[in-house]
């Protein structure tokens, strides 16, 4: 038995989900049940209940991802304290972000990161809000930036970047002569937006509600760039991101328009899992990004750590 094949079971009981643990691992499924059936034939048990139609261990099975836990804890543990004793800043960081974020605001951190410590190999995958969550709380993944970050008791939260919002419209359109506009003035033009889901929407919705305003979207879309291309083609108008609009408003295939009164922001923040072993890479990324250095990770096993939580309602 190797390390390798100890966090497969890991992640997949954590996961409930052979498929997940395949993704997780940059493996097939059928890898996944390949290396099932060599634990099993190594403790000579039966680990995983397939008499049952959802994913469940045997006792055998539940005996052996306490201590297989364990001893992968310990081995990661290893790993951190020797590169902390070599001042290695070096290994592999996977970060999910949405669209918005990995597209404009996150290249210029990364840059700065990887020029300071270019052992690290940084791995960015550009994701939906509500799967950045679920895979930061499954271990998918290392990091997860995420814009107005919905508290989780699985989840640290670091907040580091407030970014304003602003109205787009195409050149064209009879409201770009306004040089700023009220939200409740907007009422009247259709309203490109995201999907109900996404964490900026919410946060828009909001804004109406205050204002009582009643506004749906007549169309809506789950990143950025579809927002943007609805609004070119003069579908609608938008509120996005002040940052993801500005090389379209530089070229002039969009109107940028200033929300009057209080500013509308989002905030953008760096999540990760609680109580996880923070190698010395992934903690100079945390202060990089944040400039926060109260990070927390953990030095031995807890006893009231459950990894194998449901994913809260987003």
């Amino acid at each position: 038995m190797q390390i390798e094949n100890f966090k497969v079971f890991i992640d997949l009981v954590e996961s409930n989900s052979f498929s997940r643990a395949a993704r997780i691992n940059g493996i097939t499924q059928s890898a996944v049940s390949q290396q099932i059936r060599s634990m099993e034939k190594h403790f000579h048990v039966v680990i995983v209940d397939r008499s049952q139609k959802s994913f469940r261990l045997t006792q055998e099975g539940e005996k052996l991802y306490g201590r297989i836990k364990d001893i992968l804890r310990r081995y990661q543990q290893l790993s951190c304290e020797l590169q902390e004793m070599k001042h290695y800043i070096g290994g592999n960081i996977h970060i999910n972000a949405t669209y918005a974020i990995g597209l404009y605001l996150l290249p210029t951190y990364l840059r700065a990161f990887m020029q300071a410590y270019p052992k690290v190999h940084l791995q960015l995958e550009y994701r939906r809000s509500n799967f950045i969550y679920e895979d930061v709380i499954h271990h998918g993944v290392d990091f997860g930036l995420v814009a107005c970050p919905e508290a989780m008791r699985q989840l640290e939260i670091k907040p580091f970047y407030e970014e304003e919002m602003v109205i787009i419209c195409h050149p064209k359109n009879k409201i770009s002569n306004n040089q700023s506009l009220l939200l409740k003035k907007i009422k009247p033009y259709p309203l490109i937006g995201f999907d109900r889901d996404i964490g900026t929407r919410r946060l828009i919705d909001k804004a109406f509600k205050q204002q009582r305003l009643s506004i749906t979207p007549s169309m809506e879309f789950d990143n950025i760039e579809m927002v943007k291309r609805a609004v070119e083609i003069d579908t609608g108008i938008a509120i996005v991101p002040i940052l993801a609009v500005e090389r379209e408003v530089k070229e002039g295939s969009l109107k940028m328009i200033p929300i009057e009164g209080k500013p509308l922001k989002r905030t953008i923040a760096l999540i990760y899992r609680k109580n996880r072993l923070l190698t010395p890479g992934m903690k100079r990324f945390i202060v990089h990004l944040t400039g926060q250095t109260n990070i927390t990770d953990i030095k031995s096993t807890s006893e009231n750590d459950d990894s194998r939580t449901q994913l809260a309602p987003l």
